[in-house]
């Protein structure tokens, strides 16, 4: 008697096909799922695995249109950031892996989801908050967190000899003594040798940009139109490439990035579940969007508005998609708001990129008016007359005269 359908998130790696064996073998019927987010994988490949070791269903998903729209360039509306670093290359993609993981399991009619996350990381608070959002009577399956399964699989090793007797076929790679996390947005580096905070990377860990010491010693000039805060086109001045579709536009950033030795940062931050945590990332094409929004909006945004949304919707945004509360009322709340301080974050953006740097050379925008030449000149009065600062010095300065009595 089946104990019921679990929809596993299914890497294709040594943890997870251990985890789908394990499940059948507690007594469940269980399906397997992959979202396609733009990591470097074989996807038939572990289709073929899954089934041979007892999936009845796999599903691949190709998410990566989705990740770019709906999530990353919200992102990069806010200038999200957590801690002041890290662009939050996980975080951004749960929301959508754990959303198309409750459709199929709702489809598939499936009583409980399943994942591999570790039992100390934030990745197992973000899937859960989103599966119990999205369907509230859903039960999950957390291995990690089972005393059961972590006390028979204490290490690799108890994993590898439960893969040999099960027949999971195990692709024997030179291990990499850290494990990686990737997408569409930037790839992660955690644990094993890194978990000396003082052990400085080897240069063959970075996979996705060259050491910006070999990067070319040309300079690569691009230009970045943005609409209402969206990056719209993209224009290689070197070459001509002119890239408009959303997917393409952030696909080909990350190619400029790459090569051109942007987006790697070595940081320790702060977990939601309250370990200190040292990651190495790298984040290419969003390192460059970013850099390329916030300047355009020094031109285009309103001193206010910006102020009011650098103060508490990048934090909050921020830190709401690295503790996993994207399904909920404030994130909802956060996005009409930043929606409504985007209208006028349209122009263009002209950017060197060079040896790990993004360096602005110059922004334009033919719609909005905030900065007036003339007004701004040093050489041309332009409607304002200096007299006037005056009054504004002298209004401004009665409290300051105040506390100067009473301090001295």
């Amino acid at each position: 008697m089946s104990k019921g359908r679990v929809l596993i998130a299914y890497s294709g790696g040594l943890d997870t096909s251990c985890i789908l064996v394990w499940l059948i073998e507690q007594g469940y019927e269980v399906l397997a799922y992959m979202a396609n987010l733009g990591q470097e994988e074989d996807f038939e490949a572990a289709r073929e695995k899954a089934l041979k070791i007892g999936a009845k269903k796999v599903y691949i998903e190709d998410l990566r249109r989705v990740f770019v729209d709906e999530i990353i360039f919200p992102a990069i509306q806010a200038n999200a950031i957590y801690e002041n670093v890290y662009l939050l290359g996980t975080s951004l993609a749960r929301p959508v892996i754990a959303r198309r993981q409750i459709e199929i399991a709702i489809k598939e009619d499936c009583q409980f989801v399943s994942h591999g996350c570790t039992g100390k990381g934030n990745d197992q608070v973000r899937f859960e908050l989103a599966f119990y959002a999205l369907k509230p009577d859903i039960k999950v399956i957390a291995p990690w967190r089972i005393p059961e399964f972590y006390e028979r699989f204490p290490g690799r090793q108890a994993l590898l000899n439960y893969a040999a007797e099960k027949g999971i076929p195990v692709v024997q790679t030179a291990a990499k003594p850290w494990s990686t996390d990737e997408n569409l947005f930037h790839i992660s580096y955690e644990a094993g040798i890194l978990e000396d905070p003082n052990v400085t990377p080897p240069k063959d860990m970075w996979k996705l940009t060259v050491d910006p010491e070999d990067a070319p010693n040309t300079p690569e000039r691009i230009s970045i139109t943005f609409d209402k805060g969206i990056p719209v086109k993209v224009v290689n001045h070197n070459d001509g490439t002119t890239v408009t579709d959303s997917l393409e536009l952030f696909i080909y950033l990350n190619t400029l990035a790459r090569r051109n030795g942007i987006g790697r940062i070595d940081i320790v931050e702060n977990r939601f579940i309250g370990i200190k945590s040292r990651g190495c990332y790298e984040t290419p094409g969003g390192t460059i969007l970013r850099a390329a929004h916030v300047d355009l909006e020094g031109l285009v945004l309103d001193r206010q508005v910006r102020s009011l949304r650098d103060q508490f919707i990048t934090p909050q945004f921020s830190h709401i998609l690295y503790n996993g509360q994207y399904f909920s009322p404030e994130r909802e709340f956060l996005s009409a708001s930043l929606l409504a301080s985007q209208k006028t974050v349209n122009g263009e953006v002209k950017l060197k990129l060079y040896k790990g740097n993004v360096i602005v050379e110059g922004r334009k925008s033919d719609t909005e008016k905030l900065y007036d030449m003339e007004e701004s000149s040093m050489d041309v009065q332009g409607g304002f007359s200096p007299v006037d600062s005056e009054g504004f010095i002298k209004i401004q300065s009665i409290r300051l005269k105040k506390w100067g009595e009473s301090a001295h």
